[in-house]
């Protein structure tokens, strides 16, 4: 019999980051940019006009693809905020 390891899947992570945005009075909104590989998962709008765009990843092994690393050195550079969520400590610090 081989053992199985299991981690969090990047959708459970997604799904509390949604719920506790929403519990925060915010709106979590998943994004899909036709023809823009790499765009970030969901645009986050928080109380007092607080704009996030965030990519979700699980917490082990999820990484930052090429496209991903440039949208978010791109939105940076413009001021953005962006926000990378593994844990449920990232969505702590996203939600102060």
């Amino acid at each position: 019999m081989t053992s199985v390891k299991f981690s969090v899947k990047e959708n459970k992570i997604e799904r509390e980051l949604r719920q506790r945005v929403e519990d925060h009075g915010g709106e979590c909104i998943k994004v899909r940019a036709i023809g823009r590989r790499g765009f970030f998962d969901r645009v986050v709008t928080l109380p007092g006009g607080r704009v996030v765009f965030v990519e979700v990843k699980r917490p082990k092994g999820g990484k930052v693809s090429v496209h991903q690393r440039k949208y978010h050195e791109r939105f940076a550079e413009l001021g953005i905020a962006i926000a990378l969520v593994k844990t449920s400590a990232d969505i702590d610090a996203l939600l102060k």
